[in-house]
């Protein structure tokens, strides 16, 4: 029986130390596409700008950020229109708020030309509905080899924003 009742305390410790470790509840919101090309929204591009979030919500879980999945209705219904939320860190933390996250990720791949692109981010603290910083990633070359990298690259920097 003692020796039952130390487990359990000790699986309780570590689950409370696992939680413990995890930083800050990050909501990363399904990333719009303005692509600026003679061949805008193509299917290969339409399908890397899909391919953004989770692989950034992967990241950001292997950083120790826990990851707040928003509904993915109530972001449309928020989203009054293109660059809306990018635009509007209000109704960005409205949604975080809603999902129970410290931090919002609204972003935006940026379609100049067939060559590059950016990946913006405007990461938004919740609690004060203010953009808190605002970052890009060049990507330029092969799409998926570089779209990782950029995303990794966009993952590293977001995690210095909220830790700071």
């Amino acid at each position: 029986m003692l020796r039952f009742l130390l487990s359990a305390v000790a699986s309780l410790l570590l689950a409370g130390s696992a939680q413990a470790e995890l930083h800050e509840r990050i909501a990363v919101l399904e990333f719009e596409l303005n692509d600026l090309t003679l061949d805008p929204r193509n299917a290969a591009e339409l399908q890397r700008t899909a391919s953004i979030k989770p692989m950034l919500e992967h990241a950001l879980t292997a950083a120790n950020h826990a990851t707040i999945a928003v509904d993915a209705a109530a972001q449309e219904t928020a989203d009054k229109g293109v660059g809306y939320l990018f635009d509007h860190a209000d109704a960005a933390a409205a949604l975080g708020r809603g999902a129970g996250a410290d931090w919002v990720i609204v972003g935006r791949v940026h379609k100049a030309s067939f060559l590059f692109v950016y990946f913006k981010v405007h990461v938004v603290k919740v609690a004060t509905a203010q953009q808190v910083a605002d970052l890009v990633v060049e990507v330029k070359g092969p799409q998926k080899t570089l779209t990782a990298q950029g995303v990794e690259s966009l993952a590293k920097q977001i995690a210095a924003a909220v830790e700071e």
